[in-house]
C-alpha cells in the first residue's frame, strides 16, 4: 500500500528538520503534542521563545474521510464525494529578529479511493521565504539550493516549481506576493511512485539547506524598535494569506481537521496598521521590490 513507505518517510523529516531547528536555536526546544480526532492520528511540534525563533511549527498528520473537501477537488471534479486517505509535514517558522526571514515548507500525499475505480495517488509541497529586510545573497542562496534540489529530475522542473510558487504565494487583494518565493507544486504523479517519493525527500532536506545557512548570518543583527515594528506589520500579510488564500488551511477546515494545528502557521504576535506607507527610500520601501515575481538566479549571479 502506498502510504506505507510515505508516512515513515514524512514522519522521519519532521524529526530531521525539528533537530536541525533546534540545533540553530541553540536551546529551546520542540513540544510535541501527540493528537488523534475521528479523522485520524498527528503529532504537532511547536518551539516557543527560543533564542533565534519565536514561534516554530512542525506538524505531522495522517488522515483519512469518506469524502474530499471542495478545497482538493477544485482541480479534480471526478473526485467529489470519494473517500480518501492524506499524509503531510507542514512547517512554519517565525524568528524573533526581524533581519531573519520568515520560511515555509510542506510535503504532502493524498491518495483517493473513486468507486470502481483505481486508486487515484499525487504528492503536493514546496517551500517559500518572507524575508522582511531581504539581502540579495540570502535570496541567490535559497533559489540555487531549490534548482538543485530540483535538478536531478529534469531541467524543466525548477523553472515550473519557481513559477507555480510565485503565482500560488500571491496576495491578490494587495497586489503582491507573500516574498521571495521558493518553490510550489501540487497533483504531482507525473513520474513513477518512487521517483515523486524521492522528490518530496529532496524538497523536505533542500529545505534545511536553503534556511540554515541564511538564519545562521543574520540571526545576530542588532535591531531595535523601529525593525521590530515593521517585522509584525508585515506578519500580517502572512495571516492574510493564510486565512483567505492558503488552500492548506481551507482544506484542514473543510475536512474538520484539529484547529490548533491547522492555525499552527500563525504568528505568534502581529501588528496591523491603517494604511501604513513606508518612508520613501527608506530600508522598509525596499521589501516591495522585492514583493514581485523576478527570475533571481538570473538577477543576482
Amino acid at each position: 500500500m502506498h502510504t506505507e513507505s510515505v508516512l515513515p518517510l514524512l514522519q522521519n523529516l519532521q524529526h530531521q528538520i525539528c533537530a536541525a531547528l533546534e540545533e540553530e536555536d541553540g536551546g529551546a526546544r520542540f513540544i510535541a503534542d501527540c493528537w488523534q480526532s475521528k479523522l485520524g492520528t498527528g503529532e504537532s511540534r511547536v518551539m516557543k521563545n527560543g533564542a533565534v525563533f519565536e514561534q516554530a511549527g512542525g506538524n505531522f498528520s495522517h488522515v483519512k474521510g469518506g469524502a474530499m473537501p471542495a478545497s482538493a477537488t477544485a482541480h479534480r471534479p471526478e473526485l467529489a464525494g470519494a473517500p480518501f486517505e492524506a499524509g503531510g509535514v507542514s512547517l512554519v517558522i517565525h524568528p524573533k529578529n526581524p533581519y531573519v526571514p520568515t520560511s515555509h515548507a510542506n510535503v504532502r500525499f493524498f491518495i483517493a479511493y473513486p468507486e470502481g475505480r483505481e486508486p487515484v495517488w499525487w504528492f503536493g509541497g514546496g517551500f517559500d521565504l518572507t524575508p522582511f529586510y531581504p539581502f540579495e545573497e540570502d535570496i541567490l542562496h535559497w533559489h540555487r539550493t531549490a534548482a538543485a534540489v530540483c535538478a536531478p529530475f529534469g531541467g524543466e522542473v525548477y523553472p515550473q516549481y519557481k513559477q507555480w510558487c510565485d503565482e500560488y504565494f500571491y496576495l491578490k487583494h494587495r497586489g503582491e506576493t507573500r516574498g521571495v518565493g521558493g518553490l510550489f507544486f501540487d497533483d504531482l504523479n507525473r513520474w513513477p511512485f518512487d521517483t515523486c517519493l524521492n522528490f518530496i525527500r529532496a524538497v523536505g532536506e533542500g529545505y534545511i539547506e536553503a534556511y540554515l545557512p541564511i538564519v545562521a548570518r543574520r540571526k545576530h543583527t542588532v535591531f531595535g524598535e523601529r525593525e521590530r515594528n515593521f517585522q509584525l506589520y508585515r506578519r500580517g500579510r502572512y495571516v492574510e494569506f493564510n486565512l483567505v488564500w492558503d488552500r492548506g488551511t481551507l482544506f484542514g477546515l473543510q475536512s474538520g481537521g484539529r484547529t490548533e494545528s491547522i492555525l499552527m502557521s500563525m504568528p505568534p504576535l502581529v501588528r496591523f496598521e491603517y494604511a501604513y506607507t513606508p518612508e520613501a527610500g527608506s530600508p522598509e520601501a525596499r521589501l516591495n521590490d522585492f514583493l514581485k515575481p523576478r527570475n533571481w538566479l538570473a538577477e543576482l549571479a
